[in-house]
């Protein structure tokens, strides 16, 4: 795999040393795709490292394929990565115009071999794994690497298909803590109110449950006076028919 090594910051500029005026990329999309996941923007501290992840998807796989990460830029130097990559032939020290890493990957089985990178771009990828991964990292982030990092893929296996995708870069002195007053006094309220349910339902089913005893209570009471009574009358009957004066 791959790895870029840091280098001196100021000779290792992402800046492109030339503008050279170039074909626009169409990102004609059949079965090649490129992704740079659910987001399209980072956020990055000065002096640390950031990652710019890039993950690529094609239903007939791959051969031969070419995939370069762009810095402001969209653009190809003569509209063609070959001959950019061509030109560069025995010197890699030469950077070659908007570009800051740039790879090729013979197929599925091989990770994918280096043709020129910027000295503070690390290549971190592999596409040896499930997903096609060509993400890298950029070390010692500074406010002028903020901007637009395109990550585009060349698949000659899909005639020559090309796609991008496109990651916002911003660099800030110190990340600004968000400030979660209002949702924690959201969440308060809520889990407040839903705490004062549960316990007018609680309270409420004790009241009923000593409600239905008393009632049963009572019930029971009424059940066995009522009782009492039927036995008392009984018995004084049997002793009136009991005193009764024999008749003549």
């Amino acid at each position: 795999m791959p790895k870029g090594t840091r280098g001196d910051k100021a000779s290792a500029s992402l800046s492109p040393p030339l503008s050279l005026p170039g074909l626009h990329v169409f990102a004609i999309a059949f079965a090649l795709e490129v992704s740079v996941g659910k987001t399209n923007t980072v956020t990055a501290l000065n002096n640390s490292n950031v990652l710019l992840p890039c993950v690529f998807t094609t239903c007939i796989g791959f051969q031969d394929l070419v995939f370069t990460w762009y810095f402001n830029t969209t653009e190809l130097v003569s509209g063609s990565l070959g001959s950019a990559s061509a030109s560069l032939a025995g010197s890699r020290s030469c950077p070659p115009p908007l570009q800051i890493y740039h790879g090729k990957i013979k197929n599925k089985a091989t990770e994918p071999t280096l043709v020129w990178h910027n000295p503070r771009v690390e290549f971190v990828g592999s596409t040896t794994k499930k997903d096609n991964n060509i993400s890298i990292v950029l070390n010692n982030v500074e406010f002028s690497d903020a901007g637009k990092y395109t990550c585009h893929v060349k698949n000659p296996k899909e005639k020559n298909t090309q796609h991008n995708a496109t990651i916002f870069l911003t660099v800030v002195h110190k990340m600004v803590k968000t400030d979660n007053t209002v949702t924690l006094i959201i969440v308060g309220v809520v889990g407040g109110l839903i705490g004062l349910l549960i316990l007018f339902m609680l309270i409420k089913r004790v009241v009923l449950f000593i409600i239905k005893k008393t009632q049963d209570g009572k019930k029971e009471c009424l059940v066995s006076s009522s009782g009492n009574d039927n036995t008392e009358n009984g018995l004084a009957g049997s002793k009136a028919e009991q005193k009764a004066p024999p008749k003549a």
